[in-house]
């Protein structure tokens, strides 16, 4: 079994598990364990992914509830969730109407284990709270040279009585000019944000734009994510920390496949 099955959180305390790419497990002291985007593909060709073997067999993590952020391979993945499925039939998959619609209709998951979620929207998970917030602006943005997203992406902010975290899902390059999606993660007052970036590709924010959108959302702490799984999208999270200047949120840098126990005294 993967070892925050077994886990005991203190009270007080978020286990958060990162296996690589935007791929995360929590689990509560009340032990409700939730995934996020499990993507654990078994073909996995070396002049495509950086690591051979998968970071994660699926069978060895029941799981509570799973968050989708949006329909692309690496977020909502048929093959991980068929699996995640079979090891416990339980499992609530939670996620936007693009990704709610694949899971139906390329897994055997029935209809009554998938919930669909809107940005605005809440949902509870047991003793934690998961608000739906835009990742991307669902029109697009005639601003940015970059085209309009091409399925819903959505962020997620869990909150529970210890503390709050912020999973950007895959953000608009320019998230921090936009107010509207600023505020609308703001407003939970998030502790901890696990944040999509990358120095140059120009669908996600640039290391820039990732301090200045930690900053703008008032995060305490953040973590870079969408990495460690690609070849041609990984990059180096000891660059993107050092953009982070003294006074602001705190840059940490978690191990692919390890695990972190977040806490309200880590402020």
């Amino acid at each position: 079994m993967h070892p925050l099955v077994d886990l005991k959180v203190p009270e007080g305390f978020m286990a958060v598990h990162w296996f690589e790419q935007s791929s995360f497990a929590l689990k509560d002291s009340a032990g409700t364990i939730v995934q996020i985007d499990p993507y654990f593909p078994r073909e996995r060709p070396a002049d495509r992914f950086i690591h051979t073997e998968p970071p994660l067999d699926e069978s060895a993590l029941p799981t509570d509830f799973v968050l989708l952020t949006h329909a692309h391979g690496d977020h909502t993945c048929p093959e991980s969730i068929r699996r995640i499925w079979e090891t416990s039939s339980a499992t609530q998959f939670i996620g936007p109407i693009e990704s709610t619609r694949q899971i139906l209709t390329e897994t055997e998951v029935t209809a009554d284990r998938v919930s669909e979620i809107r940005a605005g929207e809440s949902t509870t998970l047991n003793g934690l709270t998961v608000h739906a917030v835009y990742a991307k602006p669902p029109e697009g943005d005639a601003s940015a040279d970059i085209a309009p997203p091409d399925v819903t992406h959505l962020g997620y902010v869990v909150a529970s009585d210890t503390a709050t975290l912020y999973f950007s899902g895959d953000p608009i390059n320019n998230f921090a000019e936009h107010d509207e999606l600023i505020s609308a993660v703001a407003a939970y007052e998030p502790d901890i944000g696990f944040l999509t970036n990358h120095p140059t590709e120009g669908e996600f924010p640039f290391y820039d734009g990732c301090v200045k959108m930690a900053t703008r959302i008032g995060l305490k702490h953040a973590v870079p994510a969408h990495r460690a799984c690609f070849v041609t999208r990984d990059y180096d999270p000891n660059e993107w920390a050092a953009k982070f200047p003294p006074g602001g949120p705190k840059p940490l840098i978690i191990e692919r496949n390890s695990l972190m126990i977040y806490s309200l005294s880590v402020r």
